[in-house]
């Protein structure tokens, strides 16, 4: 896998995992969503808020790379690259969330990143 290859799956994930702290931070500044029989209520309270959007941002961008990860590399190889996102979005969900991460939780992000290593080795 080349550097450029590795950079642009770098890019996916990390904008995938950012759009999942986004839109947590979304999620708990909105609270409940208001009813479907509300629309007026609904359609302000998703429109203005602005994580909802930076997270929905970071998905169409994410998207987007992982396309051109997919047009360059087989799914087998690229796929378990996502994994890495496991690790990014706990350390930001620790770092922007103030989320803990329990020992068992950390040996498993350890078992997921000792995963895509062996993967990434034979690509």
């Amino acid at each position: 896998m080349t550097a450029s290859s590795f950079a642009l799956i770098a890019i996916s994930v990390c904008t995938n995992a950012f759009a999942q702290i986004a839109l947590r931070k979304a999620m708990l500044t909105i609270g409940r969503i208001p009813s479907i029989g509300e629309p007026k209520a609904f359609a302000w309270t998703l429109v203005s808020n602005v994580y909802l959007w930076g997270g929905l941002v970071c998905c169409a961008i994410s998207i987007l790379s992982w396309l051109a990860v997919l047009s360059m590399h087989q799914v087998s190889v690229a796929y378990p690259m996502l994994s890495i996102g496991y690790v990014i979005a706990a350390i930001f969900g620790f770092l922007i969330l103030g989320e803990t991460i329990p020992p068992a939780r950390l040996a498993g992000i350890a078992l997921i990143c000792a995963g895509v290593v062996l993967i990434g080795r034979t690509a």
